[in-house]
């Protein structure tokens, strides 16, 4: 069986996850003390007590998601489970490259740190917002976006998540605009999403100088495994190509859709969801009923994953 790791991205995130690891495994002890020192707070109480609206706020989530997924990859890793491939959504990216070993725990943390605070600023400067649309095709999503940025405003796709289903980011007059335009063009929903600012768009732009610098300052290595690039939507095990995508990912989209597919045509026939939720586990489904997902965000879930 060839397995891929895929992690899960801002969304994911639930008070109490990682519970489990904390109490049971040394390793996990040992990565929540690290993340509580490398943030300079109690991250671990935030994670497990709350309250949810603290662990929602972009600059406790990254890290909070990155922590969890990580401490489950190399609980895998532990139990002899390797994938051949790996990807990540968004956020997920640095959970895959972690396990890939391009840097380590540590390192990947203090990235995650300085670009979630560089993205919440971003959006403090730059006020946007995000929006789901459902129906309609990514082709005619991008019509609409183009057509509301031709009066200078900001709006463009953000994550192509599945078949039917886009996300865009930009402008919150423009997000609207793009919202109630597709709704007239026949998409099924459009859905406002809870989030800080206008991710992986042109409005994430003042978060550059942040990542680039901290980027610059370290040493990223080669993959050991193949990781699908969010940007190319394709493998590299390249520390060069992993070091630029990281930083265009800022402003440009998650072709996660592309990504899962060219996955499959690659040969990958198991994914594993490490990390918390199911959200990826659910968008396989519809890229691609046939494939085989498995979500593993607990200990339990993990075990039931070896018997």
């Amino acid at each position: 069986m060839r397995t891929a790791f895929i992690f899960p991205g801002q969304g994911s995130q639930k008070v109490g996850m990682g519970r489990d690891v904390y109490e049971d495994t040394e390793i996990g002890r040992s990565y929540f003390k690290q993340a509580d020192e490398i943030m300079e707070c109690d991250l671990t109480s935030i994670i497990f007590n709350g309250p949810e609206n603290k662990l929602k706020e972009t600059r406790f989530t990254q890290p909070a998601l990155f922590t969890v997924s990580v401490i489950m990859g190399r609980l895998l890793f532990d139990k002899g489970i390797k994938p051949v491939f790996g990807a990540g959504h968004s956020l997920g990216e640095f959970s895959a490259l972690t396990i890939a070993n391009s840097f380590d725990f540590e390192t990947g943390l203090k990235l995650v740190k300085c670009r979630a605070n560089a993205m919440y600023e971003a959006g403090e400067t730059l006020s946007g917002t995000m929006g789901a649309v459902i129906g309609l095709s990514p082709e005619k999503v991008q019509s609409i976006c183009d057509d509301i940025t031709k009066n200078g405003s900001v709006v463009s796709p953000a994550n192509f998540n599945a078949p039917g289903q886009v996300v865009i980011s930009g402008d919150i007059d423009a997000v609207h605009s793009c919202m109630k335009n597709a709704k007239g063009c026949g998409a099924k929903m459009t859905v406002m999403l809870n989030v800080s600012g206008a991710f992986h768009s042109a409005l994430m732009k003042p978060a550059r100088h942040s990542l680039a610098e901290i980027l610059n300052s370290i040493e990223i290595r080669d993959a050991d495994f193949p990781v699908f690039l969010n940007v190319t939507a394709q493998p590299t095990t390249d520390k060069s190509e992993i070091k630029s995508n990281l930083l265009r990912q800022l402003e440009h989209p998650v072709l996660w859709s592309e990504t899962i597919e060219n996955m499959i045509s690659y040969g990958t026939t198991r994914f594993l969801e490490v990390g918390p939720g199911k959200v990826l586990t659910g968008l396989n489904r519809r890229i691609n009923k046939s494939t085989l997902t498995k979500p593993i965000g607990t200990l339990n879930k993990l075990n039931l994953c070896l018997a």
